[in-house]
Formats: C-alpha cells, structure tokens, sequence
C-alpha cells in the first residue's frame, strides 16, 4: 500500500521530470516514478537517501522492507562511532570510516544528535598482542593520520579503573558513541524535508534493469538499466504486488543485500551471504565503574574485534559482541549458553568483573562476504566494504558486506554513492 502510494505520488509530467547530469547515459527520465530508488531503510540506507534527495530536481524513494526504519543490523550494534585503526590505508573501511567519522561528529553537533567522545583503550596481556598493538600504532601514526597514544603502565594503575593491560595499553583518541536511533530518526527527517519518500512494509521481490529494447532485452545495444529499472514490491508477506521506476537504483539492503543482488545477475556471478551473529551481555553492577571504551588487542584472523566493553549514553556497561556464525539471519535471540565463554574473555582484562550481574541483553547479525572473514586488514581473508557501479548495467550502485563499521562510516558512503552516479560529491 505504502509503496502503491509513494509511486502514484511520483508519477511526474514529462515537463518536471529530467536527468541530473547523472554519471551515465540515460533515456529513462521522462517515464520514471523517480530519479533514485534505495532499497534498504538502515543507517547507510538513510544517509545514502538524505544524501541523493539534495541533488536539484530529482525525487528519491526509500524501500524498506520492515515497518519502521533501521530495524536489523543497525539498531543492533554497539553504537560506537569508530576511529579507523584497523584498516589498511587503500581499503575502503579505512577511508570511509575516517571520513565518516568526521561527518557524524559534525552532523551530531549540527542537529543535536546524542553523542559522547569517550574514548578507548586497546588492551595487551601477552607479547603477541602487544605486538599487534605496535602495529595499530604503526599504522595510525604512519599511514592513516588517526590520532594514537601510549598508556604508560602507571597511567593504567592509575586511571584504569580495573583494567588490566599487563603487556600495554593504546589509547584511540577519537573514538566516541552515539544514540543510533536519534540519528536514524534525524537522517530520515532530513530525508523528508527534502521531499523524499519511505515506502515502509515494502519488501522488494523483483528488479528488472531496462534498455531500449525492453526489460534486459537482449537485442538492444544498450546496457541493462540504461533506461532506468522496474522494481516489483510487495505489500507485505503474502501482498499484493505494486511496480514502481526509477532512473537509478542504490542496493543498501543490508542483510538482504546478496538476495537483492541476485536478483539482477545471472546465475553465474550470483553471491551467499554468511551470517556472523553477535551476543550482548549487560551488566547491573555499579563496580567496577568504567568511563571508556575497552577492546581487547585484536587476534590474527579473528572474525571480529573481540568481546569488548562498551558504554551507553547513561553510562551503562554492556559486554560484547562475540561471533557465532549462524544459518538463519532472523535468529536474534542471544544464546545464553555462550556466557561464560564471555566472562573468561571480559576476565582477561578486567578481572574484577562481578560474573552474577552479567545477564543476556540483545543480539545483533553482521553480514559477511566470507565464512570468517577476518576483521583486520592484515589479516588472510579480509572481506573490505564493496561499494561500486556493477559493470555491464547503468544505473545501480551496490553496496555489499556492510558490517563494521558500516554507522561511523555511512555519511561518506552516502558521499561516495554521491560521486559514483554523479560524478562529485553532491552537499
């Protein structure tokens, strides 16, 4: 209904409707619903939404698949806006975390976002995780520009409030959190002031790329999607199916990505998505009273960056995420049986944990590329953000494997689907 909606309401005159100065040639202006459809309603989906609706002239549909907006993986996160240290410089998790990083503290500041800068502290007890720290810090100081310090020994005694980093400490300097549902709610508003649409309870259940001689004809000389797409909706499971077009198409869909995918392609360059399910454990104990975030040194090969200690904007403490891969990418319920696998952890570095006032929280489901896909850039089997025009077609941006740190880097995603179809960032 919502989607059925959105389209009569976009359905423009020829005289209102004309290409953008779109990065690639066209002829789908004058019959498209809209000029941008973003299919995925999550924090990158948002921000790639509020970033393409600013482009003069055009109109911009959000699909979302669920009843509200940022229902999956980015409301089940550890809401940390993260420095880029673990990524090698020429990936694109480094630059876009970087940059994006810099984008959300200024947009929190602008529009009144929650937020906190509190730092974090990369603890060692061994020397092979002392070692990885001195590649961190390596890396930060030589390559990347993200600012880095020495937690001196007596500085951790003094100021670590139980912590325990018998082989060193290293200290992230701009590290920080943030209320990601307030900056949902403040993408999505920015959204539609901007005239764009979210179409809710719209799961996408057919794309078609067209040319000029049809949907994917192929007798027409001209790529698929050279004029625009047709994008099949449902209005929720079991709906009536609505078709909506549009000029563009960007695939933020997050856990949903690789079904989007392969949709389009054929059955040849078709993906699967494996799925890394995170476990989340609170903590009702006012001691040990911490003020920083905690991580552990990061393991060679590791799936992800360890069960750490983080806060929220209260000041609450939470432990986690850990990796359990998983088959069913809605199974959110936390695996109470895997606690005490995550007190042994959380003991490593703050021994002085009280164990009974740890309790299941909430899970979270990362979407990887690859079964355990490493976390650092260093390590085999890396996974990097894939965010391109897909070649062979015009038009469709695809976003894939957008896990961590997919929040602190989802304002220059946005900035670098901007480029992508018109060529410069559009502000």
């Amino acid at each position: 209904m919502l989607a059925r909606r959105a389209t009569r309401l976009f359905r423009l005159s020829s005289q209102t409707r004309h290409a953008q100065a779109l990065n690639f040639s066209s002829t789908a202006a004058v019959q498209a619903d809209f000029t941008h459809a973003v299919i995925g309603g999550g924090v990158v989906g948002l921000a790639i939404a509020r970033q393409l609706s600013l482009q003069p002239g055009s109109s911009t549909v959000l699909i979302e698949r669920h009843s509200a907006v940022g229902t999956e993986t980015s409301s089940r996160n550890s809401e940390v806006i993260h420095a880029g240290i673990y990524y090698g410089k020429d990936s694109l998790k480094a630059k876009l975390c970087i940059r994006g990083k810099h984008l959300l503290y200024a947009l929190c500041d602008k529009h009144g976002v929650p937020y906190r800068r509190t730092g974090k502290w990369l603890v060692a007890q061994n020397h092979a995780q002392r070692e990885a720290l001195e590649r961190i810090h390596a890396l930060c100081t030589q390559e990347l520009g993200v600012p880095v310090r020495w937690v001196s020994g007596k500085e951790v005694d003094e100021r670590g409030e139980g912590v325990l980093a018998a082989a060193g400490a290293l200290e992230s300097l701009t590290t920080g959190i943030v209320d990601s549902h307030s900056l949902m709610l403040c993408l999505q508003g920015l959204f539609e002031e901007a005239s764009g649409v979210v179409a809710l309870s719209s799961p996408v259940v057919g794309i078609r790329p067209l040319s000029s001689g049809g949907p994917s004809s192929s007798s027409s000389s001209s790529p698929p999607g050279s004029a625009g797409w047709e994008i099949d909706v449902s209005d929720g499971p079991g709906g009536d199916i609505s078709t909506m077009t549009a000029e563009t198409v960007v695939n933020a869909a997050g856990l949903g990505s690789v079904a989007v995918h392969n949709m389009i392609v054929p059955p040849a360059q078709r993906k699967q998505l494996f799925y890394a399910k995170g476990n989340y454990f609170s903590y009702s104990a006012s001691r040990p009273k911490i003020s920083r975030l905690i991580y552990p040194a990061p393991e060679p090969g590791a799936s992800g960056l360890g069960t750490h200690l983080t806060l929220d904007l209260a000041g609450r403490i939470r432990f986690g995420p850990d990796v359990e891969w998983v088959d069913d990418p809605n199974d959110l319920t936390v695996n109470a049986s895997r606690l005490q696998q995550a007190v042994a952890e959380i003991q490593k570095y703050l021994p002085g944990v009280d164990t009974s006032a740890l309790v299941p929280d909430y899970a979270g489901m990362r979407p990887k590329l690859a079964s355990k896909g490493a976390a650092s850039a260093t390590d085999k089997g890396f996974e990097d953000f894939i965010v391109r025009k897909e070649q062979g077609y015009e038009g469709w941006v695809n976003l894939l494997g957008i896990e961590s740190p997919g929040l602190t880097s989802s304002l220059a995603i946005a900035e670098m689907v901007g480029r992508l179809l018109y060529g410069q960032a559009n502000s």
